[in-house]
């Protein structure tokens, strides 16, 4: 698990000082189109690094502008890198790339973060930190800097939604302004190319165990004429599918088993006969929704393991030892084993229930009574083919792991 250090501005000057011509810190900054504040935040950088003493660069991760922006950033000494894969992500995966420096403090070019006080985030750096997230809540959120929608919905839930599924100590997910070492976030094999390329970065880092510290920081207005980039409804969509996709426990098993776990508990209860509820009588209406219940719980439960193998074999997430020891035990052998015995179950109770009909000389039957059979026996006949199908298909999966 990632540890987690809330540092103030009052340690920014501890360890610094360097006296390698070599580039210790790279600050690279996406730009689309940011000619009205562009120079403004490359020198605050440049000023920044000059004053602790720093070897370092300023990196415009240029994404296709016509503004003028480019000229600007060449004007004023800055080193830009043509990135023709739109998107926030691949804007500032391409200037990371480039960096030349040992650490990467990313930031927004439209004067919304102070690039004068990078301070803190040089220090924790230094300190060996991996990655030094800026906290916007723990700082100071400048009026008309965060739309209401943004401060008290979107950050808060999504960042929480990261902070459950990922055990994450990150406090604000989404803050543009962040540093890191180059090496362990190239290692992280990031490949969002939206706005959601912020969640991914912290989600990755927490999973693979980096350290991590978190620094308070300033949110000021932003400086443009134009509107941001950003899409409030959209950009956060692909933020929470991004948090789901990564979390394979979250979107499928903890649902997968409720599921199971209500139809099992209503299947128990029903099966015997009907119940009744104050002036509602539950019967086998009820039980058939508490199979259904069951086939999609065990379903979602076969496609949460399903992901997790395949985003590990992919590299997408780290090993899961867990998993690892399920795997052990559960192989497809045992899985056929299983499947088997479950379709025979099922048969045997399709059978039974033939004899039934068969002894009324094939004619009319109490629905109430024969469901309570058949139901089961289509429940176990389809959770022993799913079974049989699933451990083929975790096998096949499990090969290139192997």
């Amino acid at each position: 698990m990632a540890s987690l250090q809330i540092k103030n501005s009052s340690t920014a000057n501890e360890g610094q000082g360097t006296t390698s011509d070599a580039v210790e810190f790279s600050i690279v900054m996406p730009c689309l189109n940011e000619a009205e504040t562009l120079g403004t935040c490359i020198s605050k950088a440049q000023g920044s690094l000059e004053e602790i003493g720093v070897a370092g660069e300023v990196v415009i991760a240029d994404n296709g502008s016509t503004d003028g922006s480019t000229e600007i950033a060449a004007r004023l000494g800055a080193r830009v890198v043509p990135v023709s894969e739109k998107g926030y992500g691949s804007a500032l995966m391409g200037g990371i790339a480039a960096a030349r420096g040992i650490f990467v403090i990313m930031g927004d070019a439209d004067d919304s973060y102070d690039f004068s006080k990078l301070s803190p985030f040089i220090s924790n750096l230094r300190a060996g930190y991996d990655l030094v997230m800026g906290n916007r809540f723990l700082g100071e959120i400048k009026p008309g800097a965060m739309r209401p929608l943004h401060r008290y919905l979107g950050n808060p839930v999504l960042t929480a939604i990261g902070r459950l599924f990922f055990r994450s100590p990150c406090g604000d997910f989404h803050c543009g302004l962040r540093g890191f070492r180059k090496s362990a976030v190239l290692k992280l094999d990031l490949r969002t190319t939206g706005m959601e390329f912020a969640s991914e970065m912290v989600v990755k880092a927490t999973l693979q165990q980096l350290k991590v510290a978190e620094v308070p920081i300033t949110l000021s207005p932003d400086g443009r004429s134009r509107p941001p980039h950003l899409r409030s409804w959209r950009d956060g969509w692909r933020h929470l599918r991004f948090l789901l996709l990564y979390s394979p426990r979250w979107l499928f098993l903890y649902p997968g088993l409720i599921l199971m776990l209500i139809g099992f508990l209503a299947g128990a209860v029903l099966l015997p006969g009907p119940r009744t509820l104050g002036s509602v009588t539950l019967d086998v209406h009820t039980l058939l929704y508490a199979a259904l219940a069951v086939i999609i719980g065990f379903q979602a439960i076969v496609f949460a393991v399903f992901t997790k193998e395949f985003a590990i074999s992919e590299g997408l997430l780290p090993d899961d030892p867990r998993l690892t020891r399920f795997m052990k035990y559960i192989t497809l052998e045992v899985g056929l084993l299983i499947g088997i015995i479950l379709v025979v179950v099922g048969l045997g109770e399709s059978i039974y229930a033939v004899a039934y009909w068969n002894a009324r000389s094939f004619g009319p039957l109490n629905s109430t009574q024969t469901l309570r059979v058949v139901i089961p026996a289509v429940t176990s006949i389809t959770l022993g083919c799913q079974i049989l199908l699933s451990s083929f298909f975790l096998s096949i999966l499990g090969l290139r792991r192997r």
